[in-house]
């Protein structure tokens, strides 16, 4: 199964970063980051304005959202660089 070859998979060296480098470089794992938040925080933003009805309320969940899903997805994006299944 999935979870047996993610476990079987895994040596018990370190990662480094050249090893990381033949995937991704983190840079683009930030921009990735950036884009899918600007998007997100765009959905966020008019969700909260049609559910609130005020723009500085709706604006602050927003900016809320952007910071903190922005930080989740690069360190998501990151742990998933490192499994090699489906590569």
């Amino acid at each position: 199964m999935i979870a047996d070859q993610l476990i079987l998979d895994k040596k018990v060296t370190k990662s480094t970063f050249d090893d990381d480098k033949k995937s991704e470089k983190p840079i683009r794992s930030i921009a990735k980051a950036l884009s899918w938040r600007v998007i997100g925080t765009l959905d966020t933003l008019l969700i909260s304005y049609l559910l609130t009805g005020e723009i500085a309320l709706a604006a602050s969940i927003a900016s809320i959202d952007f910071l903190t899903k922005m930080v989740l997805y690069f360190f998501h994006e990151r742990l998933w660089n490192m499994v090699k299944w489906g590569k």
